[in-house]
């Protein structure tokens, strides 16, 4: 599930994954809650929350794979243009991250088996990491707020 505007100002929070250019996904439980939630913090993006600590982190490589793009204005049920032009694969990662989506609707989506579905998967996840670890060897920093 992903909640565009949980308030876990009172929850404690802990780093789940860290990565570089500011970019995490953070645990925490909210006020009342029973289980985690895994939130993905980047510069100048919408913080989203996910019940699935896989989703959140398969955002982040979907988020590295476009080179960062913007949830606000998509809408609630629109995709970024970044992850559209990215690609199949991408967008099949994206929609995987999607409340209610698993790989079966996916590849139904898609017209394709699951295991191409997790083959995409694998793809974008291997070049997020490519550009993660790029990024780190150059020590890329995060642009400076344009503000």
């Amino acid at each position: 599930m992903v909640a565009h505007d949980a308030d876990p100002s009172t929850a404690e929070a802990t780093v789940h994954e860290d990565y570089p250019l500011d970019v995490r996904v953070v645990e925490f439980v909210p006020d009342g809650a029973e289980h985690p939630q895994y939130r993905f913090e980047a510069p100048e993006h919408t913080d989203i929350t996910f019940a699935d600590p896989e989703k959140a982190t398969l955002y982040a490589d979907v988020y590295f794979d476009t080179n960062g793009f913007q949830e606000a204005g998509t809408g609630h049920r629109g995709v970024p243009p970044e992850v559209v032009q990215a690609g199949r694969d991408t967008m099949a990662a994206y929609f995987l991250t999607m409340a209610g989506t698993d790989t079966n609707w996916v590849a139904s989506f898609y017209g394709k088996k699951p295991t191409t579905v997790e083959r995409y998967v694998g793809a974008v996840r291997r070049r997020a990491e490519e550009i993660r670890t790029e990024a780190t060897e150059r020590d890329v920093e995060p642009a400076a707020d344009a503000a």
